[in-house]
C-alpha cells in the first residue's frame, strides 16, 4: 500500500483539534510528535521562526489530492501562511525493512551501487555512492528513488550537467557526478535538504562539483543537459512551466514520485513539448522519462 503524509507544526492546545479534523477529511492514521526534536524546517543563517511544540502527522492513501487537504485545512483555519508543513512519499516498509534490517549495499542499474558508510563495497570498480539510512528521504529505498537511480545509470552522462530537482538527500545529484556528469545542481523548499545534500555531497568526495539551491533562490537562466525531479504528481503538473525551462534543447527528462494511476494526467502536462518513453512501473509507483522536443 501507498501512503503520502502531511506533517504541520501546531500546539499542545490546537493538536487534538486539528487531529479530528484530519480523520473527518479522510485520514487514515494521525500522529503527534515533538517539534523541537525534529523541526519540519530548519530556519535559515539568521532566521528566527516561532515554532509551536506539537506536530501534527497525518497518513492518507497516496491517491489522495493533497491539495483539496491543504485547502480545507485553511478553510477551517487549521493553516495559515505562517504555518509550516510538508508533505511527503512514505517509503514501502517491504523495502525499507530490507534495508534497515540488514544494512547492506544496494545495486542500481548495471553499475550503481548505494553503499552504508559502514559497509565494505561490494565492488570497488563499481559506481559507488556511500549514503547512510536515515539523513533524509532519499537512500534507494523507495520505489521512486530506485527507478530514477536506474535511469541515471542507463544515460551516458559524460561532459554532462544535472539539475535534482527537489534534491533531499542528494543522492540522485550525488549519483549522477559519480557515473559522470561535470556538474549538478540541486534544488529543494526545505533548508535542512539543502545541509543534507552538502554533508552527503562532502562525504562522496563531489562536493566541488554540486551547486545547492533553495527553490526561491535560483538562478533564472539555469538549464541543464539532464533533469530529473522525484517529489510529488501534483507539484510535478504545477511545476510544468518551472521544470520544463530547466532543459535544455534535446535534453533529457526524468520525472518520478508518481502512482501508477496518476502517470497518464502528468504524461498529458509535459507531452507537448517532450518526446515522451514508455512509463517505468514499480510496485504502485512510476517514472516518466523523454527529451525536449527540437
Amino acid at each position: 500500500m501507498a501512503w503520502i503524509q502531511i506533517r504541520l507544526n501546531s500546539t499542545n492546545e490546537k493538536a487534538e483539534q486539528i487531529s479530528d479534523f484530519l480523520e473527518e477529511i479522510g485520514s487514515v492514521s494521525v500522529t503527534f510528535m515533538d517539534s523541537q526534536d525534529t523541526p519540519i524546517f530548519e530556519p535559515l543563517p539568521g532566521e528566527t521562526r516561532l515554532w509551536g511544540n506539537t506536530d501534527v502527522i497525518a497518513l492518507f492513501d497516496a491517491e489522495t489530492d493533497m491539495n483539496i487537504v491543504v485547502e480545507a485545512l485553511k478553510q477551517a483555519s487549521h493553516l495559515n501562511e505562517h504555518t509550516a508543513y510538508k508533505i511527503e512519499q512514505i517509503e514501502d516498509k517491504d523495502w525499507e525493512r530490507e534495508w534497515m534490517d540488514n544494512f547492506h549495499p544496494m545495486q542500481f542499474g548495471k553499475r550503481l551501487w548505494i553503499c552504508p558508510s559502514w559497509r565494505d563495497v561490494p565492488d570497488p570498480n563499481a559506481v559507488n555512492v556511500m549514503l547512510d539510512p536515515g539523513l533524509a528521504f532519499g537512500t534507494g529505498t523507495h520505489p521512486t528513488t530506485a527507478l530514477c537511480l536506474e535511469w541515471l545509470d542507463s544515460l551516458d552522462l559524460k561532459d554532462k550537467t544535472v539539475i535534482d530537482f527537489g534534491c533531499g538527500s542528494g543522492i540522485l545529484a550525488i549519483a549522477a557526478l559519480k557515473l559522470g556528469a561535470k556538474s549538478a545542481v540541486g534544488i529543494d523548499i526545505d533548508p535542512q535538504a539543502i545541509l543534507a545534500s552538502r554533508n552527503n555531497a562532502e562525504q562522496n568526495g563531489v562536493a566541488d562539483r554540486l551547486q545547492l539551491f533553495l527553490s526561491d533562490a535560483k538562478p533564472s537562466d539555469l538549464k541543464a543537459d539532464v533533469v530529473v525531479a522525484n517529489i510529488l504528481a501534483g507539484p510535478l503538473k504545477e511545476l510544468y512551466p518551472v521544470i520544463s525551462q530547466l532543459v535544455k534543447p534535446n535534453g533529457d527528462l526524468g520525472l518520478s514520485g508518481i502512482l501508477a494511476t496518476q502517470a497518464q494526467s502528468v504524461c498529458d502536462a509535459y507531452a507537448e513539448r517532450f518526446a515522451l518513453e514508455p512509463v517505468a512501473e514499480r510496485e504502485e509507483w512510476c517514472r516518466i522519462t523523454g527529451k525536449l522536443k527540437a
